[in-house]
């Protein structure tokens, strides 16, 4: 497997603020190869921009695969309406703050792997950042919960950017945020995965009134299927973000509400970290070969670059893995607990430097050591799978343009602390740092991105997307990414197929976690065998062969001259197909 980064439109900013002359100059060996080829490609896509203003309305459709039915459906009236995959995007973001507030919203981080017709992808880098100053003594339980636990927002700055650089300028901003406030106004029915998630972690909302009196029914109760949750002051935020524009969350009258009450709370988020936030870069994917097809995943600091170890070492195994039987989920167990691993003991040593170190970890070579180590050394048992949720959706329009989309607030419901005044949720992305310097850049820092295991992911074939997913669940994202796109290329190019199919988890060196009540004997004893110890969640095990602990993929494919979606049965969303509009 052959690591490459790719992105014609990699911003030279991100070397300029970061140092980064190996990165650029990597970024530019991908750019096109002379300004003949450039000229080409601005004339073709001048030309396809030029075409689609005699479309009317509604003749340009597509697909939307989304974690709620509400944001689906958004998604797809903007595409049916004419609007790109970059307009359908931004609004299907937006309706998943209010649709699944458990799992993401403009409180959180965004990131965006896009495929535009005919260009290189790129990925709009929708990290969240550190508090430019933090006190010296920090204790893990500041991280985890309550304002502290915040790092400062971007979704409403990626999703600005997306909006005013690549979207169709057929649809406004305003257009775009009006159907959240809608259904924050109106009201989200309470679906099966939306009560499991307020059922297992909703108490923890209790001890801050104004989380309980927005996402606890009277306050106390958990929401049950089939209820509605009202969401009235989100929707007044929503309404004035899509008069004023995002930049009111950063230094506008949104701001300063947030700095106040960072300011009473004892939070560490300031006006500076607000109106210093940087606009998110443009950067250059990473890429690599699997089976002959061209993988296309998120960089450093998120998770792609441990998708890509897995999907190698799954690669340079010795046997047979075109079936879906044990011994293959007993070689992605074996796969998942390396990659993982590399991870935790030898991560990426920078989020910014990191060409050559992450080249190296999914190299050929290095994945058949791996393999090999792995099979004669016994290790020692390591802490368990960290606790986050987080959302994922993915939309193709009829141009050929490809959104590939991953956001999160961190754990469910974030810090579970909601601004009583503007009604969302901060995140808890500060507890992706580690408090003691092991040299890693995980360490806790000023200014700083946290780790993420975001994995969206474009599968591309002779050039042209045929595969895109992404999942929620902490590190689960990267093995049910990994799974999902194995089982794709390997076994058969059936998305829905793929997406239901029977998945597992591993957390190094010895612990497999695997789907469903049931388990066959020939996996127990290819685990036995291999020393790993079959482990369960910790909110038990579901009666159903489909367990939400598994990720939740939303993902579509070209198969037999169209897309395709699915979503996946482990959570409450929906594929929605863009109908056309004649006027």
């Amino acid at each position: 497997m052959n690591l490459w980064i790719v992105g014609a439109r990699a911003d030279p900013r991100f070397c300029t603020n970061h140092g980064e002359s190996g990165l650029c100059s990597l970024v530019a060996k991908q750019l096109f190869d002379s300004n003949m080829r450039k000229l080409i490609a601005t004339f073709f896509l001048i030309l396809i921009l030029a075409m689609s203003r005699f479309v009317s309305a509604g003749e340009v459709s597509g697909i939307v695969s989304a974690a709620s039915p509400e944001a689906s459906r958004v998604g797809a009236e903007v595409l049916s309406r004419g609007g790109n995959a970059i307009d359908a995007a931004v609004a299907t973001s937006l309706a998943l703050t209010v649709s699944e507030p458990a799992g993401s919203g403009i409180g959180g981080q965004t990131v965006m792997l896009i495929q535009l017709v005919d260009q290189a992808p790129f990925v709009i880098h929708g990290t969240t950042w550190s508090p430019r100053k933090l006190p010296r003594n920090i204790s893990r339980g500041q991280l985890t919960s309550g304002r502290t636990a915040s790092t400062v927002p971007s979704t409403l700055k990626v999703l600005s950017l997306a909006h005013r650089r690549y979207g169709s300028h057929q649809v406004s901003w305003s257009e775009l945020v009006k159907p959240a406030i809608t259904l924050a106004n109106k009201g989200v029915e309470i679906g099966p995965f939306r009560h499991r998630a307020f059922r297992f972690y909703g108490s923890a909302l209790k001890d801050q009134k104004a989380a309980a009196s927005i996402f606890l029914k009277r306050g106390q109760k958990t929401y049950q299927v089939g209820d509605k949750i009202k969401q009235p002051l989100l929707a007044k935020t929503l309404k004035r973000i899509a008069k004023e524009g995002a930049e009111d969350f950063y230094t506008g009258k949104i701001a300063a509400e947030i700095v106040d009450d960072m300011a009473k709370n004892g939070g560490w988020i300031t006006a500076a970290d607000l109106a210093n936030f940087p606009e998110p870069k443009i950067v250059a994917p990473l890429m690599a070969e699997y089976r002959g097809y061209e993988v296309v995943t998120l960089p450093p600091p998120f998770g792609g670059w441990v998708v890509l170890q897995i999907l190698n070492i799954m690669e340079q195994s010795n046997i047979a893995v075109d079936q879906d039987n044990a011994a293959r989920r007993a070689q992605l167990i074996e796969a998942m607990a390396i990659g993982h691993g590399t991870r935790k003991n030898d991560p990426v040593k920078s989020f910014t430097r990191y060409a050559d170190n992450v080249a190296n970890k999914v190299s050929d070579d290095t994945a058949k050591r791996l393999l090999e180590l792995y099979r004669e050394e016994a290790g020692v048992e390591q802490e368990g799978d960290e606790s986050g949720e987080t959302t994922h959706f993915t939309i193709a329009d009829g141009l050929g343009n490809v959104v590939s989309v991953t956001q999160s607030i961190d754990s469910y419901f974030g810090s579970k602390v909601a601004h009583p005044k503007l009604g969302f949720l901060y995140n808890n992305y500060m507890q992706s740092f580690r408090l003691q310097d092991d040299g890693s850049p995980y360490v806790i820092k000023e200014n700083e991105m946290p780790l993420s295991s975001m994995s969206a992911t474009i599968v591309k074939r002779d050039g042209k997307p045929v595969l895109a997913l992404g999942s929620p669940g902490s590190a689960r994202i990267i093995s049910s990414v990994a799974q999902v796109t194995s089982h794709w290329i390997d076994i058969e190019n059936d998305i829905e197929k793929a997406v239901n199919a029977y998945r597992v988890h591993a957390v190094p060196p010895v612990s497999a976690y695997i789907e469903g009540p049931k388990i066959e004997n020939s996996l127990l004893q290819a685990l036995g065998k291999a020393g790993m110890q079959l482990r369960r969640p910790a909110y038990g095990v579901s009666d159903s062969h489909y367990d939400p602990y598994f990720g939740g993929v939303h993902a579509i494919a070209w198969e037999k001259g169209a897309w395709r979606g699915a979503a996946d049965p482990r959570r409450d969303g929906v594929v929605t197909i863009a109908e056309t509009i004649t006027e």
